[in-house]
């Protein structure tokens, strides 16, 4: 028997949340690439790159997993097994990370930002379906093999744009616009996936929603990566480059001009009385 599902049980509110939570992760992803850019020290850019690739794959996967509250099968309550579960966040993160790196390193040449995009399209795409996969009812889901292409080329060229404007909106405005055509790119991608969705039950129940224990397992699986990107928000906004100004952290062409000696601003500053020898 083909059940009746629901994406959107609780109304608007869970698809709204989700987007937003995509967007927070593609905000921070943006501007973390963009401090990354700036540095010539490998081990703060290969940080900075880190935290963009996290807080890009915990976006990702919130807005998932957000949006799975409202979905509802009727006549079976819906659980998820943590593992699946867990892994799928694992699988964000590390594909997302392995396009940031490879764009963050190489520039976003159209071979680089290709091959990225795709890497990190079709991980995202994995996120996805693993997440599905994580789904436990009485009976079993089925796709249509369209609609789950569709939503797979929608996570590539998603995951292209998010990369191509990684290394190329360096604007604050400009990047909050990339980062909510992005969330409206991620969000498209899991309700298009979601389309794809029919579940044949095996055996009916009254049950039409979701449990409080569902709920509450969802919550506790979403406050984790919910509270790295809250992180990842105060080091963007309290890193030393923006509380005193660019180029007075850690920037290592100033260090070599302050260690030069050379330098106008060292010849300047000689103390009364010196002299070259």
């Amino acid at each position: 028997m083909t059940a009746t599902v629901s994406n959107f049980y609780y109304g608007p509110v869970t698809a709204i949340a989700a987007y937003l939570m995509a967007c927070l992760g593609a905000a921070l992803g943006l501007r973390c690439t963009t401090r990354s850019l700036r540095r010539t020290h490998q081990a703060r850019k290969a940080g900075w790159l880190t935290l963009g690739a996290v807080s890009i794959g915990c976006g990702i996967w919130t807005m998932h997993f957000i949006a799975m509250i409202g979905f509802s099968v009727q006549g079976t309550l819906v659980r998820y097994d943590p593992v699946t579960t867990v892994l799928s966040l694992v699988v964000a993160i590390v594909v997302v990370s392995l396009g940031v790196f490879l764009v963050g390193y190489r520039g976003a040449g159209p071979v680089t930002l290709s091959v990225a995009g795709v890497i990190t399209g079709l991980g995202v795409a994995a996120m996805h379906y693993l997440g599905m996969a994580a789904m436990r009812t009485h009976g079993s889901l089925h796709y249509d093999v369209g609609t789950v292409t569709l939503s797979v080329v929608i996570a590539v060229v998603a995951a292209t744009a998010a990369l191509w404007a990684a290394v190329s909106v360096h604007g604050l405005w400009a990047s909050l616009g990339a980062s909510l055509v992005m969330g409206i790119a991620v969000t498209g991608m899991h309700y298009t996936g979601m389309a794809a969705v029919t579940v044949h039950l095996t055996r009916a129940g009254s049950a039409s929603q979701s449990s409080a224990g569902l709920l509450a397992f969802l919550l506790v699986m979403i406050a984790g990566p919910l509270m790295v990107l809250l992180v990842a928000a105060v080091i963007v906004m309290f890193d030393p480059e923006v509380m005193l100004g660019d180029g007075t952290w850690g920037d290592t062409a100033s260090v070599s001009r302050t260690a030069d000696p050379a330098s106008p601003g060292l010849r300047a500053g000689r103390a009364p009385g010196s002299h070259a020898r």
